[in-house]
């Protein structure tokens, strides 16, 4: 991985800036927006369809609820009808005269009174055996035609109500929905035929406000109501999309309309005590519903599209401008290169390329003086050498032996006491154990809280440089972990990265956090910090250095020389775990088993 890196950045060296430019722009800037472009419109037109499809949905609903309300009035009226007695005495009556017809005729309302009352209700007509009745439009008497028609034999064949759209021989032979239910006299052993018309204005006016085609069709086909009049009456089947409605079940299609990809909402209506029903159907083509959006999209793509062949434009210019500058300045170079060192850079501005331009000319003056002084530079050359030597013996002279410098730092730290310098006579308290502490320290291992105590010491004193506004921290230790034995300098080493490298940025609110966890027979410790962070690139490097016994970075020497020994004390499945991103901090963590060696 990092030799292809390596390889990348090689060639990527190799391209002018004004094309690094250019490239940059195309790989930054246009593919990305390109991209959201194109995710954008598509999600937008998508979002547009389904919200077009909940609403015809919604729709289909609506008039499935408008249609079994205008229906359930003819219901109740054949239920009232089905245990009316006046109706099965009026029907089964044996009559002498055509005079006790129309008395029959004149005291029986019923029907006249429902068609009245009920918008709902067309017209009411009942087919009768009884031969000695007169036909009045309302009760008729029982002919062959009639006996022949396929709604009458489902009747006669099935109790229950059925649903037909048939002609009314009442109304010029007009089709009308109609409620067909056999209605039975025990009493008399005789039977007939209740047609119930429902008004074609209820569903037509329900059926026109529909923004799409919308239509109602019976269990045969025959459309009993549609968005478009010319539908009404005519079969399914005579449409160009009836082959895409066969056997189709209630649900939402997609397929072809008038050659256009379309979507079909399909409800059906079952009307209780019904041995049939009806179908609810609602068709619309995709591009009546997206092509709002589509222009939306296509405007809004042109416009970013325009925007980016400007920023194009501007690009490419700014790039040759700022390349030719460079390629006067170096050729500058090259002529000191070759020795004119009188060679001044006139190329202007105060960016970047303006500065090199200053400092260019400042190298050449100070190249010609200083080789003018190269001669006197060799005479003190000498002089420097035997300084620096003089310097190396007083330094040896200055080594402090330890028990002096401890002694020395407690008479500071009682002075500073006794003049009520607290604060100063505390640090210097902890700075002296410290320091003892890690004198003394040896290969044997110690307990996690003597380890905690060198953290505090050390987290305290480095408060006490920075100030509490720069560094705060917060120890969170488990009570269970304090008597547990670790290897020594195993955490402040971490603590001190956390401070020296993840907070040197942060002028202020910088937090460092030190928690320990007993899980079963293993201890969790975590260092984390609120840092500049470090980047996924960088935190290879680190993990691979951490491996690397001849690694040199000073930076990483301690949590080299941590992970190392973790490893060498508990085994290859032990060591650290660093998790980081750049702005948002660091965290370090590692375990070890409570019982000490891992194989024990």
């Amino acid at each position: 991985m990092m030799r292809y890196m390596r390889e990348l950045t090689r060639r990527m060296n190799n391209i002018r800036i004004k094309n690094k430019l250019i490239f940059s722009f195309i790989l930054v800037v246009f593919v990305p927006v390109l991209i959201v472009g194109i995710f954008l419109t598509v999600a937008f037109r998508q979002n547009v369809l389904d919200q077009a499809t909940q609403q015809i949905t919604n729709n289909v609903e609506r008039i499935k609820k408008q249609t079994t309300d205008i229906i359930r009035m003819p219901i109740e009226i054949s239920d009232n009808l089905l245990v009316d007695s006046r109706l099965t005495n009026v029907v089964n009556t044996n009559y002498k005269s055509t005079y006790d017809v129309v008395k029959a005729f004149w005291d029986y309302r019923d029907f006249r009174d429902y068609v009245h009352l009920y918008s709902e209700i067309f017209n009411i007509r009942f087919y009768t055996t009884n031969m000695t009745i007169l036909d009045n439009w309302e009760f008729l008497k029982l002919t062959p035609p009639i006996m022949e028609t396929h709604w009458y034999k489902a009747a006669m064949e099935q109790d229950g109500i059925h649903w037909a759209y048939i002609s009314d021989e009442t109304k010029g032979n007009r089709n009308y929905l109609s409620l067909i239910r056999k209605i039975s006299f025990p009493t008399y052993r005789t039977s007939g035929v209740l047609v119930i018309g429902v008004n074609q204005n209820e569903l037509n006016a329900m059926i026109s406000q529909e923004p799409f085609d919308t239509m109602i069709i019976d269990d045969t086909g025959y459309m009993i109501a549609a968005k478009n009049p010319e539908w009404v009456g005519k079969n399914i089947s005579e449409l160009d999309f009836a082959s895409q409605l066969t056997e189709k079940a209630e649900g939402t299609y997609e397929f072809k309309y008038d050659g256009k990809p379309s979507k079909i909402v399909i409800e059906d209506l079952l009307p209780e005590s019904s041995r049939n029903g009806l179908k609810i159907v609602s068709v619309f083509t995709i591009d009546s519903i997206v092509s709002g959006a589509n222009r939306i999209s296509q405007l809004g793509f042109g416009i970013i599209m325009l925007s980016l062949v400007i920023a194009f434009i501007l690009i490419y210019f700014s790039s040759a401008i700022l390349a030719k500058r460079m390629l006067v300045l170096n050729k500058d170079l090259n002529k000191v290169a070759m020795g004119d060192l009188n060679v001044i850079s006139n190329v202007t501005g105060n960016d970047e390329i303006g500065i090199l331009s200053k400092q260019f000319n400042n190298m050449v003056v100070s190249i010609r003086g200083l080789m003018d002084e190269v001669t006197e530079s060799q005479k003190q050359k000498a002089q420097l050498e035997l300084r620096q030597k003089e310097i190396k013996l007083k330094m040896m002279a200055s080594q402090i032996n330890p028990h002096f410098l401890f002694n020395a730092l407690e008479s500071i730290r009682m002075k500073a006491h006794m003049k009520g310098e607290k604060e100063i006579s505390g640090i210097v308290r902890m700075l002296g154990k410290m320091i003892r502490r890690n004198l003394e320290v040896g290969t044997r291992k110690i307990a996690l809280k003597d380890e905690l105590e060198i953290v505090r010491y050390y987290l305290e004193i480095q408060k006490f440089r920075y100030g509490d506004d720069r560094l705060t921290f917060r120890l969170d230790i488990d009570p269970a972990s304090h008597d547990i034995e670790i290897p020594p300098l195993i955490i402040q080493p971490l603590i001190e990265n956390a401070v020296v490298h993840g907070l040197e940025n942060i002028a202020e609110g910088g937090f460092v956090h030190l928690s320990t966890f007993v899980n079963g027979k293993r201890l969790k410790v975590e260092v984390a910090d609120n840092g500049v962070g470090i980047s996924e690139e960088k935190i290879k490097d680190i993990l691979e250095s951490l491996r690397d016994m001849e690694e040199e970075e000073e930076y990483r020497i301690g949590l080299r020389n941590v992970h190392q020994r973790l490893v060498m004390i508990y085994g290859d499945d032990y060591g650290l775990t660093i998790a980081s991103e750049p702005g948002s901090g660091t965290r370090i963590t590692f375990e070890i088993p409570t019982g000490g060696h891992h194989n024990e």
